[in-house]
């Protein structure tokens, strides 16, 4: 049985769609010390179909009648990119903490005006960048900071595979959905050069960041053939050491994200699953202090429910911020705008000399 904290933070969810149906509303009924409260979506027969599933206390249409609710204390925001940072506003301008999925926005310009929001509010925003919260990838950025020492070099790859949709279907909870909802304009999905970067090149620059720090500088090479694209990524990360992203979606394999660190005092080698298997990266940090590898279990590797467990850690008890923060989300769509611009040259290009958006 689930064990919940006396304090549950009262959390609203926007949108019914499918990261919703197959990550936030599971995530939050189940993290320890927070409770899924409301559920909102434009479309009613789909609300009406998730909350006789999920059983939230309240339901809304309408998001600003959700934002006005006094009980709710935060929302998570888990709709199209192009919604998030004007909706992430919103909830900020009306006193709600927010958890944002990833990407934060899709412009250098409007994350940089939510960020100012947030520092002006004192509330918390956290980006769904839940890697941070594999038990695994933790264990190794923990390892880095407090063992590693100098660092000389990080390698981080993300390969989505062609065969993934058949693995997720099993995996997901069958998907409702209606012909009532919310859409950005245009079709965000035709511009897949744009797109993968945004979904899943998100992913790979955060998880860089995390372990190896600020990137000053890429240089990038793209390609795209037999319905694939593929980039590589030279990176200078700010402290002198050096790096190589690798992004290629899809595959035709199995799914693969993994990274490599070498640093004074040792090594990390770590590899990733498919997040919907809810399993822990295995990740071995070598010490050269003890000659000996150490590796975490990670028994824990439900990402979606630790992030809104830290979420919730840092707004009821003012703990340190584990997820990634609003400046954390602009640094990330900074570094994606420089590949794209490095894209279209192959040249070098410095991340704070990059506007604009993907």
């Amino acid at each position: 049985m689930i064990q919940k904290d006396a304090r549950l933070l009262r959390i609203g969810v926007l949108g019914a769609g499918p990261i919703a149906q197959s990550a936030h509303f599971d995530a939050t009924s189940k993290a320890r010390n927070a409770e899924l409260y409301a559920i909102c979506d434009a479309a009613e027969d789909l609300l009406a179909q998730v909350a006789a599933i999920h059983q939230p206390r309240a339901t809304y249409t309408n998001y600003d009648q959700m934002l006005a609710d006094p009980q709710i204390e935060a929302v998570v925001i888990g709709v199209a990119d192009q919604f998030h940072v004007p909706l992430a506003r919103r909830a900020i301008s009306a006193g709600k903490h927010v958890l944002v999925e990833k990407p934060l926005g899709v412009t250098i310009e409007e994350c940089e005006e939510l960020c100012d929001d947030v520092r002006a509010s004192g509330l918390v925003l956290q980006v769904g960048n839940n890697k941070r919260f594999d038990p695994g990838i933790a264990f190794a950025q923990q390892f880095i900071r407090e063992q590693i020492g100098q660092l000389l070099g990080l390698k981080a790859w993300y390969y989505d595979s062609a065969y993934r949709y058949t693995m997720t279907d099993n995996l997901q909870p069958l998907p409702r959905t209606s012909a009532n909802i919310q859409r950005p304009t245009g079709n965000p999905k035709a511009e897949k050069q744009r797109y993968y970067m945004l979904t899943h090149g998100s992913h790979l620059v955060d998880t860089a960041r995390f372990l190896g720090g600020e990137i000053v500088q890429v240089q990038a090479r793209y390609i795209s053939k037999f319905d694939s694209s593929c980039w590589f990524v030279a990176v200078d990360f700010a402290d002198g050491s050096v790096g190589h992203l690798d992004l290629i979606v899809p595959i035709r394999g199995d799914f693969e994200e993994g990274f490599q660190v070498f640093g004074a005092g040792g090594s990390v080698t770590g590899r990733a699953y498919l997040p919907w298997y809810h399993k822990a990266s295995h990740v071995e940090c070598f010490s050269d202090a003890d000659r000996q590898y150490h590796r975490v279990l990670g028994e824990d590797g439900y990402t979606y429910k630790r992030q809104i467990e830290g979420f919730a850690e840092t707004i009821l008890h003012g703990a340190a911020q584990q997820g990634a923060t609003a400046e954390d989300g602009l640094a990330a769509m900074r570094v994606m705008v420089a590949i794209a611009r490095s894209s279209e040259t192959g040249e070098r290009v410095r991340i704070a000399d990059v506007t604009g958006g993907v």
